[in-house]
Order: C-alpha cells, then sequence, then structure tokens
C-alpha cells in the first residue's frame, strides 16, 4: 500500500520549540511503523520559506529573506536528524521544484469555475513600507470585541476580514495602516461547500478537534479567500496581468505534500499517480491551530484544481502543549528551544516523553520534573533494566550465548497479540495507548524476571534458568520491534546485539547465537536537572 504522511511545514521565523515537537512526532511514529510492514511510505514536510513575517525579519536583521529562511531550514533540518525523523524528503517552499508544481497546479486551477478576480482593501504599513498579511493587522473583533488578528477573533473564533478590524495596528510597529484597493484571485469555497460536508461525513474517526473546528468553519459559511497578495517574496501568480503579484503563503504552502511525494516518487522511479490512487492512505499530522488549513483549505485546491486528488483520510491533530503550567510564548522567550536540548539528552528520551505525554485528547504540560521521572523511571528503570540486566546475565553466565529453551504459551499468546494491537492503534493515530501498550509488555518481562528468579536457579535449577533467560531474550527482541517507530536509536542497538531481522513481525531468536557485551542503553539524570533548566527557563 501507498502511505503519504505529510507533517505540518515549519514556517521559517525562528527556532523550533517543544510545540513543535509534539505536533511532529506523530508522523515519524506512523512512518516508521508503516515502513516496518512493507508499505510504500512518503513521509514528507519541509520549511515555509514565505512570507510577511520573514520579509520583515529580514528587513530589521539587514537580510535577504532567502538568507532567513534558509538559515532556519538548516537548523530545522539538523534538529530533525538529531531526533531520528525519517524524512523521505524535507523540502522547502522556496526550492525551485516546488515553486514549479504550484505553479502548474496553479495554472490548471485558473482554468476551472472555482477562480475569479475580485478588488478588494488590502492593509498596507507605510512605516514598515510593506503590504500586510492578515495575521499581521490586530485590532478590536467587531463582534465580540476580543482582541483579534486580521483573519480570526482571538475571543471567539469568528472568521474576519482584516478591513472589519476595530482601530486596526500593524502588530510589527503599532501604526495604524492604510487600506488600498487591489486585483486578486479568488478561491470560491462557499462553492464546495458540498463537496467538503461529504468528506466529513465519511471521516468520522478523524480526531474531535479536526472534526469540530471543520464543522464549525462549514456552519458558521463557509468563506472565499484571496490566494494572491501583493508581495515581493513568494511564488510568481502564473496568470497575465498579475506579474506584480505572488501567490497567497496559504495557498502554495500546503501543496508541499503533493510536490514533494512527486519528487521521491520520481527519485524511486514510481508512478507518482499511484501514491494518489484510492488504495493509498494519507495521514496529515499537525497542531489544532492548523486544523483548518488541512481539512478545509488543502481539500478545497484539490477540488478546485480538479484532478483526481485523494482527499484527507486521516487528520492527526493534536492539542497544544504548556511549558510548566504556562502557554509557550515566543515573544516572551517562554519556550524550550529544540536547538538547546537535541544535543543534551538522549534522543529517545525525549521521543520518548512527547509521545507518552502528547496532547492527543487535551492540553498537556511539559515540566522538567516529569521529564527527569519519566526518563530514569520508565526508560531507564523499566525498559533499560529488563535488557541491561538480561543480556548482562547472558554473558556473565552463559558466556554470551543464548541459552536453550522453549517459549511460554502465555509469552508467545501475548507478543503475537502486541503486534496486532499496538499496529492498530498506530494506524489510527492513538500512539499514546500504544506505547502505554508496549511499555506494560516491558514491565510484565520485569515481573517475570524477578518472579522465576535466575540468580538463584542458576545454581539450583540451570535448565529452568535457561527457559527464564531464552523468554526473557524473546520479550526483549520483540519489545526493540514493537518500540523502534517510538525509540529508534536504543532499537537499533539491540537489534544490533540479538542479530533482529527487521520488519513488523514476530521475532524468535534462537538459541546458540553470540551476542556482545551489552552497553548502557540509558544513563541517569540526576535530579539538580531540574533546578538548572528551570533556572535558565526563567532567566531568559
Amino acid at each position: 500500500m501507498k502511505i503519504l504522511i505529510g507533517n505540518a511545514w515549519t514556517f521559517a521565523n525562528g527556532s523550533l520549540h517543544i510545540g513543535h515537537l509534539s505536533s511532529y512526532m506523530p508522523g515519524d511514529v506512523i512512518a516508521r511503523y508503516y515502513r516496518a510492514k512493507g508499505d510504500d511510505v512518503y513521509f514528507v514536510s519541509g520549511t515555509d520559506c514565505h512570507g510577511t513575517p520573514i520579509e520583515i525579519r529580514a528587513k530589521q536583521e539587514g537580510k535577504s529573506p532567502r538568507e532567513i529562511s534558509d538559515y532556519y531550514h538548516d537548523e530545522y533540518c539538523y534538529c530533525f536528524d538529531k531526533l531520528g525523523f525519517s524524512y523521505d524528503r524535507y523540502g522547502k517552499t522556496s526550492s525551485d521544484e516546488h515553486a514549479k508544481f504550484v505553479q502548474e497546479f496553479h495554472r490548471a486551477m485558473y482554468e476551472r469555475d472555482y477562480i475569479y478576480e475580485k478588488e478588494v482593501p488590502q492593509a498596507f504599513c507605510e512605516s514598515c513600507n510593506i503590504t500586510l498579511a492578515d495575521r499581521f493587522v490586530v485590532g478590536k473583533c467587531p463582534e465580540c470585541s476580543g482582541q483579534a488578528r486580521g483573519d480570526q477573533c482571538e475571543a471567539c473564533g469568528t472568521v474576519l476580514d482584516t478591513d472589519n478590524l476595530i482601530e486596526p495596528q500593524c502588530s510589527v510597529c503599532r501604526s495604524v495602516p492604510v487600506f488600498r484597493l487591489t486585483k486578486h484571485l479568488f478561491i470560491a469555497i462557499s462553492k464546495l461547500e458540498k463537496e467538503l460536508i461529504a468528506m466529513l461525513d465519511t471521516h468520522l474517526h478523524w480526531r474531535k478537534n479536526a472534526l469540530a473546528f471543520s464543522w464549525r468553519y462549514i456552519n458558521e459559511g463557509l468563506r472565499d479567500r484571496a490566494i494572491t497578495r501583493d508581495l515581493d517574496w513568494g511564488i510568481d501568480v502564473p496568470k497575465k496581468g498579475y506579474e506584480d503579484k505572488k501567490i497567497y503563503v496559504w495557498a502554495e504552502n500546503v501543496l508541499g505534500y503533493l510536490s514533494m511525494s512527486k519528487i521521491v516518487a520520481e527519485q524511486n522511479n514510481e508512478n507518482y499517480e499511484d501514491i494518489w490512487s484510492m488504495d493509498s492512505r494519507h495521514y496529515y499530522v499537525h497542531g489544532k491551530d492548523n486544523i483548518p488549513f488541512h481539512t478545509i483549505i488543502l481539500p478545497s485546491l484539490m477540488l478546485a484544481n480538479g484532478d483526481t486528488w485523494k482527499l484527507p483520510d486521516n487528520i492527526i491533530s493534536n492539542e497544544f502543549i504548556t511549558l510548566e503550567g504556562r502557554k509557550i510564548s515566543t515573544s516572551q522567550n517562554w519556550a524550550i528551544w529544540v536547538k538547546d536540548i537535541v544535543d543534551k539528552y538522549h534522543p529517545d528520551s525525549i521521543r520518548y516523553y512527547f509521545i507518552a505525554n502528547s496532547p492527543e485528547k487535551r492540553d498537556s504540560d511539559f515540566t522538567w520534573r516529569e521529564f527527569v521521572k519519566s526518563h530514569n523511571g520508565e526508560l531507564l528503570g523499566a525498559y533499560g533494566n529488563f535488557v541491561n540486566r538480561t543480556l548482562v546475565f547472558v554473558c556473565k553466565y552463559f558466556n554470551s550465548v543464548i541459552p536453550v529453551g522453549r517459549i511460554v504459551p502465555e509469552i508467545d499468546e501475548r507478543i503475537i497479540e502486541l503486534y496486532h494491537v499496538v499496529g492498530n492503534l498506530i494506524e489510527n493515530g492513538n500512539l499514546k495507548e500504544a506505547l502505554e501498550t508496549v511499555f506494560d509488555f516491558v514491565r510484565f518481562g520485569n515481573k517475570y524476571f524477578d518472579t522465576e528468579q535466575p540468580w538463584i536457579t542458576r545454581n539450583t535449577d540451570v535448565k529452568h534458568c535457561s527457559e527464564t533467560i531464552y523468554n526473557c531474550i524473546q520479550m526483549i527482541a520483540n519489545l526493540a520491534t514493537l518500540l523502534e517507530p517510538f525509540l529508534p536509536f536504543s532499537s537499533s542497538k539491540i537489534m544490533g546485539w540479538l542479530s533482529i531481522e527487521y520488519g513488523w513481525k514476530v521475532k524468535n531468536i534462537r538459541a546458540g547465537v553470540l551476542i556482545p557485551e551489552p552497553e548502557i542503553l540509558f544513563e541517569r539524570l540526576e535530579k539538580s536537572v531540574v533546578d538548572e533548566e528551570l533556572n535558565k527557563l526563567k532567566e531568559k
């Protein structure tokens, strides 16, 4: 089966923080799982390089927008690589290959009945000397008088037009923008209501937040949206008379899933159209603030284009993660930057925390105390301990050779069932429960080791001792396989030690295999880490 997994594109206006990490991690777990099953995986994403914020930052720093976006793109690539993200393609919207694809997509879309011209007022900041994106105009909501951006009210959630804001201001310099009439291309999303409703009616398995947000947009009345903007930095509009305009960011960045998967298919000499057949399965992974872009905007663009694009199958939309009880704020520097932790802590420790504490159904809170606790308790104390005590026992008392034994029926049945249960949970986006299920088996393994007491039976009943260790080895081999999508670094080590074949299937390690002296999988984190990190956070 062809599996497309699209992680949200990261906006190149600042470093990655743990909120991004929390939203993106599920994509890599799902991709690794399907690869292990033997499916053809297209795990794609990239850096969103266009938009007003990048232009503004470039002016402030005396650099070009490309220099700014390339800098952060390189940083993102480094962080994702350190954390084991297995992208098949991580590109950027400023690349020629993406621009070419988007322009061809738009040309086809312009020829159909869903694109029209309209003259509208557009905000321009004379102080910054730049056309303002809707989100860079702030003011009061005309509906509730709450604080609002030009595209949406933060208080009541009402979708807005920039020129309807009360007391509008430029969010950068706080001056009052002027509104200039200009002609733009619009996509008639309102004409696609029937198709979008049909999509939602057949995807009741989406996460509740995705369904709720999407139905809200439809029930409030779908609004047509401009797909061009008066900007200097972006993709040229492929239409006569629009030479001085660019394609609006939101109308091209989500097409990156299409452009990047096309590149992967071509590199593998595969048929690109097969990715979009009805037999394929598509996942879109992001935070809840990106839901409408994947459940309304992307499907609307696909439908308006008219080609046979497959609409989203699974929406993996996490809630938000807070930091030490407070909302993450990049402007106030209340954040943990991914670049500051990827070289300091074990990548599997970071991955474990953000999956085990994933905000799948409700917001969750990151605390350094819980991070240290989960590392020392679950990874070191449970998993690492079980692996280490077993392999050290083999090396010390069986000359590093896996002893003869037979699998206990109960253990055999649990292992077989685990592949089915954990696989289904991953496929349905329930990664937190999937990881918890595997760690229940880790705890079972430790209990089995303690109950069978091989340190005693090695002197009183060698055959029984061999059986115990043999069964522990089988459990470890299958734990490494089941945990590979979640904890690829430690799993890779164990697979190497036990010569385990890659693949999502029950493992049976034969007796007589010689294993090397094992390393410690996880080092203990001292409690002082909590105070050190908290002090750094408060000093920012």
